[in-house]
């Protein structure tokens, strides 16, 4: 009997220890959408990120709709989670992340959002962020994707003039695509992709590039469903293509895409029509995030470039703050130098060009 007793202690013991070396805290995280391809890249990253810090993840997905996330959230503080971890559905709005915020306040909970910026303002947004310890935002700087892409446009188009000037007029002409109206990184997107090309071409004593639709004041197309999807940008190419094209003198010649979701959307319709299908004819095409789909075609020469949003930096980071304000730590103890922390609050990875192997 001594010796079952003895037993049943040591395993007691062995398990107590195996749960406190596993079980060390439990996380939900909100996506915006499982849909969205560069977010599935984080999505696989930060699981693993999770995984090897013993913090247990449930994976919520809000399908784009913010009253999802919102009863997601609610619901695992019920149940208990030891943090909330939140990709923001409607991205820019400050009363929303704002209630969110308060959620996890209101039960002692770190809170962590991540990528979709929750204000249009950084001066409000960290005023929220600065107003609850256990809180921090992990994105990027807004306007770093586009202005690097704009920079990589207009060198790009510099270089291939005379060649991309398919309607010889000496004027490029170009399609952007925007994505979500109010994202953050979406606007800043459009505003630099084209302004830094533009600075690079009129440097040179060239003209700045021209919308092809001169009755669209915007200049820009937007997904109406705010997912910056292929669908949007294939079906827009559709239309587009129908009235501008070579046959008219009028054709495309630059197509611009906040992210590589819809830039492959384009060159699939392009494809159709006779373009970018490593017969000799290619519209340039420029993308955000660096997703495997859009290397491999830059690699295949389909599409012109992209830049790198590092998502196994940006899991590392959510993962890294999320387990030190779980364990009680400093929320930046052990955070990769190369992140930037800006006021306290907001820490953002740094972007990358990626024009082929």
């Amino acid at each position: 009997m001594k010796k079952l007793l003895a037993l049943v202690l040591a395993l007691s013991m062995l398990l107590g220890m195996c749960a406190v070396a596993s079980a060390e805290g439990k996380a939900l995280v909100s996506w915006y959408t499982f849909g969205d391809v560069y977010l599935t890249s984080v999505r696989t990253a930060l699981d693993e990120a999770f995984a090897a810090k013993g913090i247990a993840v449930t994976d919520k997905d809000s399908n784009a709709i913010q009253t999802t996330q919102t009863d997601d959230i609610n619901t695992a503080v019920l149940i208990g989670t030891d943090a909330l971890v939140i990709n923001l559905v409607e991205s820019g709005s400050i009363s929303v992340a704002q209630s969110l915020l308060d959620v996890a306040k209101g039960a002692n909970l770190p809170a962590v959002f991540f990528n979709r910026a929750v204000s249009t303002d950084n001066e409000a947004a960290g005023a929220m962020f600065l107003g609850y310890e256990k809180s921090a935002f992990i994105g990027t700087k807004f306007e770093e994707a586009g202005q690097m892409q704009g920079t990589m446009i207009g060198q790009y188009v510099l270089e291939h003039y005379d060649e991309i000037d398919l309607n010889g007029d000496g004027v490029i002409s170009y399609v952007m695509f925007k994505g979500d109206d109010a994202n953050q990184e979406a606007i800043l997107r459009t505003k630099y992709g084209v302004e830094n090309a533009d600075a690079v071409l009129t440097a040179a004593g060239k003209p700045a590039l021209k919308f092809y639709d001169e009755k669209n004041a915007n200049k820009y197309l937007v997904d109406l469903n705010g997912t910056w999807s292929n669908t949007a940008s294939y079906e827009y190419m559709g239309t587009i293509l129908s009235q501008y094209n070579e046959a008219n003198g009028n054709m495309v010649e630059l197509i611009i895409a906040n992210n590589d979701d819809m830039a492959i959307g384009a060159i699939n319709y392009l494809k159709t029509v006779g373009y970018n299908d490593g017969n000799g004819k290619v519209i340039p095409v420029f993308g955000v995030d660096a997703v495997e789909a859009a290397k491999a075609a830059i690699n295949a020469g389909e599409m012109t470039g992209t830049i790198k949003q590092d998502a196994v930096g940006m899991a590392d980071a959510v993962a890294t703050i999320t387990a030190n304000l779980i364990a009680g730590k400093d929320k930046f103890d052990g955070l990769n130098e190369n992140y930037r922390v800006v006021d306290g609050w907001f820490v953002q990875i740094p972007y990358a060009m990626y024009t082929g192997e």
